[in-house]
Formats: structure tokens, sequence, C-alpha cells
């Protein structure tokens, strides 16, 4: 278990007492339930915010079972993310609807506007932008989802004032 912990990134969730200790609550309450890995990764999804790979091996060593187990998981089910996402995360659904719809062009617009490409986070932390299959609401398309919000029928020109609500959103949470 001490070679893991020795290999941690510094800014790994391993390394922070307060997180590591969340991580091993987790682990201590779940780690013998039927279906544990699934649980424990959904409950360090939910309270870390991602499960980075040294996490990955250490659950592995905890719970015993092969660290490709606890991988595959991780890289099958999409809501995973092995890297921390920004405050507010913005989807761009890629479904057939969506995307004959204009998808490519809020990308584009997006990647204009924020300066990251989808998968990346911008530097202040505040956004993530992501790609995901169809939401469902294919009546709306293209469709965009912020956080837990679906905004349909977005285009191009429209969507600088939507990710400038979203920054100054957090703006007004603080006054």
């Amino acid at each position: 278990m001490k070679g893991i912990i020795d290999r941690v990134p510094a800014n790994d969730p391993l390394n922070n007492s307060e997180q590591k200790k969340i991580i091993d609550q987790i682990l201590d309450k779940n780690k013998d339930l039927p279906g544990a890995t699934m649980v424990v990764l959904n409950e360090l999804q939910r309270q870390v915010g991602f499960v980075s790979e040294a996490m990955q091996e250490y659950v592995s060593q905890k719970m015993q079972v092969p660290v490709s187990q606890i991988h595959g998981v991780i890289s099958f089910y999409s809501f995973f993310t092995t890297t921390p996402r920004g405050k507010h995360t913005i989807k761009f659904c890629m479904g057939t609807a969506c995307y004959v719809g204009g998808t490519q062009q809020l990308i584009d617009k997006a990647k204009q506007v924020l300066g990251i490409d989808p998968s990346q986070t911008t530097d202040d932390g505040a956004i993530t932008v992501e790609l995901c299959r169809c939401v469902g609401a294919c009546s709306q398309a293209p469709v965009v989802v912020i956080d837990e919000e679906i905004y349909g029928r977005v285009r191009a020109n429209k969507l600088p004032r939507i990710l400038l609500d979203v920054k100054e959103s957090d703006k007004e949470a603080v006054k």
C-alpha cells in the first residue's frame, strides 16, 4: 500500500488529508457490500469529484480486486472522470438530431469563447466542456446541458451570452 502513496502526484486527493479521510470512509463503509466496486466508485465521484489513476490503484488494493476491474468500470461509464472538473460542466449533445442541427458550430464557438477543447477545463477552474451522447431532447436540437439544465435550440450566435451568464452566476452567488 505504501508504494502507491509514494507515487501519488502532489495534487492528488490521496495527498490531501481531508480528502483521503473521505476516501477511506467510503471504502470502509462500502467495500464489503454486494456490487461494492460500483458503489465505492460512485461515492468517490460524488464526494471527491473524480477518480484519479492513483485513487484507482488505492481502491484496487483496499478492495483486493484487480486494478483492471476498477479501470474497466471507470472507462466504461461516461459519468466517471479521472481528472477534476470545473465548477460548471457544459455538455454538447452529439446525438444525431443535435449533430445535424449544428452541434459542431456550437463546439467551435465554445472553443473560441472559452479557449479550451472538449474534455478540458478553463484555467480558472470555472467550466469544463464535454461531449455527450443523446440526452433525449431531440425535438429541442441542438441541445447544450449546463450543469443539469437543458438548453434547447441553441444557436452559435447566442452561445457566448449563455457562457457569460454561467460565469456571472458565480459572481452573483458571492454577493
